[in-house]
């Protein structure tokens, strides 16, 4: 096995599959783009609500109790909060 499969094959265990992850991910994507406050958002607010979107599917589709996914989404909530505070992101 090449050592991306490996890596693959790791993600997929705290990642769940990647048909199963991409198909929660552009469900909430779709519906977040399609309501009207989407415009209202911010590129870095984009980007953001994008990343938490993915880490939530990631915690759909795969494993639940990985810290990391919860870490990260915590990560984009606090550039968003330090980018509408102007503080240096």
């Amino acid at each position: 096995m090449s050592d991306i499969d490996q890596t693959l094959a790791g993600r997929k265990k705290t990642h769940g599959s990647f048909k199963e992850h991409a198909g929660v991910a552009q469900a909430l994507k779709d519906s977040l783009r399609g309501h009207a406050g989407w415009c209202e958002l911010t590129w870095e607010q984009r980007e953001a609500v994008d990343m938490i979107c993915h880490k939530l599917a990631r915690i759909i589709a795969g494993n639940p109790n990985e810290p990391d996914h919860w870490h990260d989404i915590i990560g984009y909530a606090r550039l968003v909060e330090k980018a509408i505070s102007h503080e240096e992101i």
